[in-house]
């Protein structure tokens, strides 16, 4: 992304950029899915992450952060992308410590802030059910109150980095109220965690909550639930469009590359007008799609609230839209070997697949996008 960045946002863009391309290439990504590895991801990486400072970037000096704001974080999801760097950055350092900053009370700040910056502990969103469909209205999982507090009953899916966290924050509904958050260990009776199968590889949970006992210290209720999600989510989906945005210039890159590389009757078929043409379309679209992530990390980082879930909601969807199209016609220009496992394409096909639905396909952020604006 070509903003003008802070001294400090440069540095950790180039730390980002740099280690990620040494230390977890797409190669890598091929290795764990071989290898089928649970969590979906390196956990010594992981901790070189977080000894970099990269579950911090984003949190004010107040809770010990480093402030570099989310357009820094951008640049770090944009690297992210072009590698196919599989790694729990979105959970840990976007969606965990916003939410517990914005709803949690200062015992759950202090319980979990400091273990989440330090990699010692890992707090995952349970929100979507089992019929996909991004925050549905029609919650099945609830917190029931009784004599002696509440009761936790329901099942949440595509809970991300579901596996190997040490506790979760529910959506839950409660009866004829508002549904509200609470935070439950990992640990708790009743709860039960199972791999889900993603065609990336990554990591996704299905968490059964069964009558789990929950007492009151263990709701975040510092500020409603849904205001709390739309602001903490639309810092993540912004995340997200500059993680698609990075990986779909590598898909990009590696497609002109090898219009250039590859020759057919002794002619280079990147020569010919029709392949510059649909090239030429995907190079405005991703251009294009650029505008529209860097709008929302200016609106994030200005404070501009009243404008961040437009702003949001049309990156989202422009990179949901362009995560399809442009991986299809890379496929396509490479021809028969852009269907092999061999060739890396498959593997940028199958992450887009998933970026394109975490939080919200296209359909989802474009209706979006028009209630806000009263269409």
């Amino acid at each position: 992304m070509t903003m003008l960045l802070s001294q400090e946002q440069e540095l950790l863009k180039d730390s980002a950029v740099a280690f990620l391309a040494q230390e977890a290439p797409v190669a890598q990504q091929r290795r764990l899915r071989d290898d089928k590895v649970q969590q979906g991801f390196d956990t010594l990486l992981w901790q070189q992450m977080v000894e970099m400072g990269w579950p911090v970037a984003v949190l004010p000096e107040s809770h010990d952060g480093l402030a570099a704001g989310y357009l820094g974080m951008g640049a770090v999801f944009e690297a992210i992308g072009r590698n196919l760097s599989a790694q729990p950055l979105l959970s840990q350092a976007v969606i965990a410590p916003e939410l517990l900053i914005r709803a949690g009370s200062e015992a759950q700040q202090l319980q979990w802030l400091p273990s989440l910056a330090s990699g010692q502990a890992r707090l995952a969103l349970a929100l979507d059910e089992k019929s996909g469909q991004h925050l549905s209205a029609r919650l099945s999982t609830l917190a029931e109150q009784t004599s002696t507090g509440w009761r936790l009953s329901g099942e949440k899916a595509f809970v991300m980095d579901g596996v190997g966290a040490n506790g979760f924050v529910v959506l839950a509904a409660s009866g004829e109220g508002a549904p509200g958050l609470w935070l439950v260990p990992a640990d708790a009776q009743g709860v039960s965690i199972k791999p889900m199968s993603m065609i990336d590889s990554r990591n996704m949970a299905c968490v059964q909550f069964e009558r789990v006992v929950l007492s009151a210290d263990m709701a975040l209720v510092a500020r409603p639930a849904a205001q709390v999600l739309d602001e903490v989510l639309d810092r993540a989906r912004a995340c997200l469009a500059a993680e698609s945005l990075g990986l779909l210039r590598e898909v990009f890159d590696r497609t002109v590359g090898y219009l250039k590389e590859r020759v057919q009757f002794d002619v280079q078929i990147g020569s010919f007008q029709a392949l510059q043409h649909r090239a030429a379309r995907l190079y405005v679209e991703l251009e294009l799609l650029e505008s529209c992530v860097l709008a929302a990390f200016e609106a994030i980082d200005s404070g501009l609230q009243d404008k961040v879930p437009e702003l949001v909601s049309a990156a989202k969807a422009k990179a949901s839209d362009l995560c399809e199209k442009l991986c299809n016609e890379a496929i396509q220009l490479h021809g028969g070997i852009g269907v092999t496992d061999e060739l890396d394409i498959g593997l940028f096909f199958k992450r887009a697949r998933v970026l394109q639905r975490l939080l919200g396909d296209g359909s989802y952020h474009r209706n979006r996008f028009a209630q806000l604006k009263g269409f």
